[in-house]
């Protein structure tokens, strides 16, 4: 069942989806209405699952489960992973690739490769304060807390 994210609990289990690009305004509006319908019918076992979307930055995807409610199975997990896959066709974007970093570089989000990344730190075109994107953050307080840190307070800080 669909919720609004911001009226999920703090203790939400959250997936984070970084595109390859930032959505365009109508590509959000028809990622958010296609979300909707999933998490209205997302089930576990057949029991509802309690689930919201966010789309921060219009450059990610964020889908939180109130795991309080009913815990996501590996088949729900799975049918989520083809949600996304199948935004990633209809869109022609990549959401799924996690040997990526999304930073913010002045007033842009940039997102390249890891080793791209690991190469610009190594040359000091990054410095360690960057703000990045933890996208390994487990729940929702986590996101409202910890996404956006400086690389050295993250799992970036050892390419420093």
């Amino acid at each position: 069942m669909f919720v609004p994210f911001d009226q999920l609990p703090d203790h939400s289990r959250v997936w984070i989806y970084p595109s390859t690009r930032p959505f365009t305004s109508l590509e959000l509006k028809d990622i958010r209405e296609k979300a909707e319908d999933f998490l209205e019918q997302w089930t576990a076992h057949g029991a509802d699952l309690q689930a919201g979307i966010d789309l921060p930055y219009d450059r990610f995807i964020v889908i939180g489960l109130n795991e309080s409610v009913q815990s996501a199975s590996g088949c729900s997990i799975d049918s989520s992973v083809r949600f996304i896959q199948t935004l990633e066709k209809t869109f022609a974007i990549s959401l799924l690739d996690k040997m990526n970093v999304t930073f913010r570089n002045n007033d842009s989000i940039d997102h390249i490769t890891l080793k791209e990344f690991r190469s610009k730190a190594k040359k000091k075109q990054v410095q360690s304060n960057v703000i990045v994107f933890n996208n390994l953050v487990l729940n929702k307080m986590e996101y409202d807390s910890l996404w956006e840190v400086p690389a050295f307070s993250s799992w970036h800080a050892r390419y420093f």
